[in-house]
């Protein structure tokens, strides 16, 4: 099955910013793509920086990025695709919205929303509200997860996921540092599941979209350059590429996080107890 890291330009016209994503679901959708993902902010534009008032929400036109929303899921549906968009999404009341992920499926259903938990400091003030939960979702047998930007930096969303059973994580960041781009390829060679990640094309330059497999080296990287791009790679849990990652690393790791496989050699033995001796 082939996924897609989406690779586009993203501003504060979110009209702009719907056309830039539909062109590329179309796009990755003539390529036989079946999942695509977006980086943060990929619909509403990553809003802090590109509201004309960025300490009130209340300028944020949300009819506007809720009929881009629905434009989305209709173009999801016609062309038969999975589509992970980013948007910011509105609470109740006062509360700051949501930094999300909006998961349609090739039914142009909204079939879940993958909130921020990790924010960074600046979000924590005012920005957003951090979300409560992973998600997950199955595609023709694969099982996917999301994370986004500084969620990278937090080995145990990752482990969580792996013990959720996803074969891949959707990463959508606003920019994919180097040292997000070291920790990605550890996380996907850590846990044996692919990792696929998506950056504005105008934060390219400091590091692309691409697509990271279970033995933690890159499958494919998009230009570093700032223009639309694709970079599509192909999930296959029997590809003998993959053995080891997938058929012996990933299950052992699973019973070497369980436990059960040292609790049954732990020994009794005084000098195993005694620390202080040699």
């Amino acid at each position: 099955m082939k996924i897609a890291a989406a690779q586009t330009s993203v501003s504060p016209d979110i009209t702009a910013n719907g056309s830039a994503v539909g062109s590329i679901i179309a796009a990755a959708a003539a390529s036989g793509v079946r999942v695509i993902n977006f980086c943060e902010g990929s619909l509403s534009g990553y809003s802090k920086f590109q509201m004309l008032d960025p300490d009130d929400w209340r300028s944020f036109d949300w009819h506007k990025q809720e009929a881009e929303l629905r434009a989305v899921a209709d173009l999801c549906s016609d062309l038969r695709i999975f589509a992970v968009v980013g948007g910011a999404h509105r609470l109740a009341g006062d509360h700051p919205p949501h930094n999300s992920l909006y998961v349609f499926s090739d039914t142009g259903t909204l079939l879940t929303r993958c909130d921020k938990r990790f924010l960074s400091n600046s979000e924590l003030g005012g920005w957003y509200s951090p979300g409560t939960a992973p998600i997950t979702f199955d595609v023709d047998g694969y099982r996917f997860g999301c994370a986004i930007c500084i969620e990278s930096t937090f080995p145990e969303v990752f482990q969580e996921y792996a013990n959720l059973g996803v074969d891949a994580v959707l990463f959508s960041s606003y920019g994919i540092a180097e040292y997000f781009r070291v920790v990605l390829r550890a996380h996907a060679g850590l846990n044996c599941i692919w990792i696929g990640g998506a950056t504005p094309a105008q934060k390219a330059a400091k590091g692309p979209a691409g697509v990271i497999g279970p033995d933690g080296k890159w499958v494919t990287q998009c230009p570093a350059a700032p223009e639309p791009s694709l970079a599509i790679a192909v999930l296959n849990c029997d590809d003998p590429l993959y053995d080891i990652p997938l058929q012996r690393a990933r299950p052992w790791r699973l019973r070497a996080r369980q436990g059960d496989i040292y609790r049954e050699k732990m020994v009794d033995d005084p000098r195993s107890e005694n620390r202080s001796g040699y």
